[in-house]
């Protein structure tokens, strides 16, 4: 039995101790005395908080999820080097035959960890089922929900979470399905109106996919699917790269939705020198701290979750508890993965080591702490 010793982020607050791991890698206990938090940044202690975790990934480390084979071994090696312990393998807009080849690289990968890596929870399919007039840096090939499709698709790599454009026709429909099919739908890439979100809300949705990121826009006779997202959500992604959202429309999202998590939804680019780097069937350009398609697009983003981190707390303002909750429990809760994304005694030992000022020194993924890659 190993153990780490610091300031540990419990789900009742800081405590000064230690956590003890079982030899099948999920915490046995935790043992200390409270600590107030700003008590615990100024201790020359490590901080230990819960593993990230990041339900829409991309790529990183110049791999891309969309290449097939090994490449999401290898991003979820690279991620962990930032913190993330788990996450979503997050596949874009495609024929569903380039996705059958994809799906099928994935299946290994769900199954077992992958060595010196976070954990893939399964697959984030954020599309075809999306609305063609809003791809953002979607390739062109959506399409409405085909339910043979998908089940073809899971049968291969469990699928876990679904983005749909609700005003689709067919799709709104498809909610309900999918929702008793045990899947989680979350509304993107979209067109739709208000009333959209509140119907599709009310049929089983519970998210939305990278808040005010590619859908129609909050205006005060139009509320459009922003305005459904903040006046009804519970949970919803953003990315806080500081480049896709105004730090002001961050903390009007982060006043209004409960359950705001962060992902990365990141590319191949994350980590690596400016230059074109491939985003499914689409080049991307990183530079300017982003990543673009020609016409100046974002495309996806370049961000890693201990990044996102540090902008909750240092650029927002966000106690570390609220930070910590916001790249780690809510996106775990939504998924309902209740054995990660918290440190309490029999949840999986995923531990991120801090210092004072939030960079990371070390990770611990299912108690152990592998040799792994840490990137730019």
């Amino acid at each position: 039995m190993s153990a780490l010793k610091g300031n540990i982020l419990t789900p009742q607050g800081f405590v000064s101790g230690a956590i003890e791991f079982d030899d099948a890698g999920r915490i046995a206990r935790i043992e200390g005395e409270p600590i107030a938090t700003d008590k615990a940044r100024e201790s020359k202690q490590p901080l230990l908080l819960p593993g990230f975790v990041d339900l829409h990934v991309h790529g990183g480390g110049g791999h891309d999820i969309m290449e097939g084979g090994d490449a999401a071994a290898k991003v979820a090696a690279w991620h962990a080097g930032h913190g993330t312990t788990s996450l979503l393998a997050t596949t874009i807009t495609a024929p569903i035959d380039d996705l059958k080849s994809v799906f099928t690289g994935l299946r290994p990968l769900c199954a077992g960890r992958p060595r010196n890596a976070a954990r893939l929870l399964g697959v984030h399919l954020e599309g075809p089922y999306i609305n063609g007039g809003k791809l953002g840096a979607q390739p062109d090939f959506a399409r409405p929900f085909n339910p043979d499709e998908l089940k073809w698709l899971n049968d291969i790599a469990p699928i876990r979470l679904i983005t749909v454009a609700p005003e689709v026709p067919g799709n709104m429909e498809a909610v309900e399905a999918l929702v008793a099919g045990g899947y989680k739908v979350q509304i993107g890439h979209t067109l739709g109106t208000y009333e959209d979100g509140i119907e599709a809300l009310a049929r089983g949705a519970r998210g939305f996919t990278h808040l005010f990121n590619a859908m129609t826009g909050l205006h005060h006779r139009e509320p459009g699917m922003v305005g459904a997202a903040l006046a009804h959500a519970q949970y919803s992604e953003i990315i806080p790269d500081l480049l896709h959202v105004h730090r002001g429309a961050i903390r009007v999202a982060l006043r209004s939705i409960p359950c705001l998590y962060c992902v990365t939804d990141s590319t191949a680019a994350a980590g690596m020198p400016d230059g074109q780097y491939k985003l499914g069937r689409h080049t991307v350009t990183k530079c300017l701290g982003g990543a673009r398609l020609p016409d100046g697009t974002l495309a996806g983003s370049t961000l890693t979750m201990d990044q996102a981190l540090r902008n909750l707390v240092n650029e927002l303002g966000l106690d570390l508890p609220d930070a910590s909750r916001r790249v780690s429990t809510y996106a775990a809760d939504y998924l309902g993965a209740n054995d990660r994304g918290r440190l309490a005694p029999g949840v999986w030992g995923d531990v991120v080591v801090l210092d004072r000022d939030l960079q990371l020194t070390d990770v611990y993924v299912e108690g152990a702490s592998p040799e792994l890659p840490h990137a730019g």
